[in-house]
């Protein structure tokens, strides 16, 4: 591995976990958190009969924590909005 590699990380780096898909109220939800530096943006994809994807401000710092809070906010806007967030 080079220098720039080690310093900059590898376009190669393999996920550190394998995000599972869960079903909420008829919707499939897969997290999907973003690397950003040492963080995890929180991310996840919501499909029904559409697909919406939602990308939060929030960041944590392992994750594990994105993976579980993308679930809970994706959760929470199939709650509050349903069908709605396709149209």
């Amino acid at each position: 591995m080079s220098l720039l590699s080690r310093l900059f990380g590898s376009k190669s780096e393999k996920p550190e976990a394998t995000p599972s898909s869960e079903d909420h109220k008829g919707f499939r939800i897969t997290p999907k958190p973003i690397r950003e530096g040492g963080q995890f943006r929180v991310s996840a994809l919501i499909e029904k009969d559409g697909r919406h994807e939602l990308i939060r401000a929030d960041t944590m710092a392992s994750l594990e924590e994105a993976m579980v809070l993308s679930l809970a906010k994706a959760r929470q806007m199939i709650d509050e909005q349903g069908e709605r967030l396709f149209g």
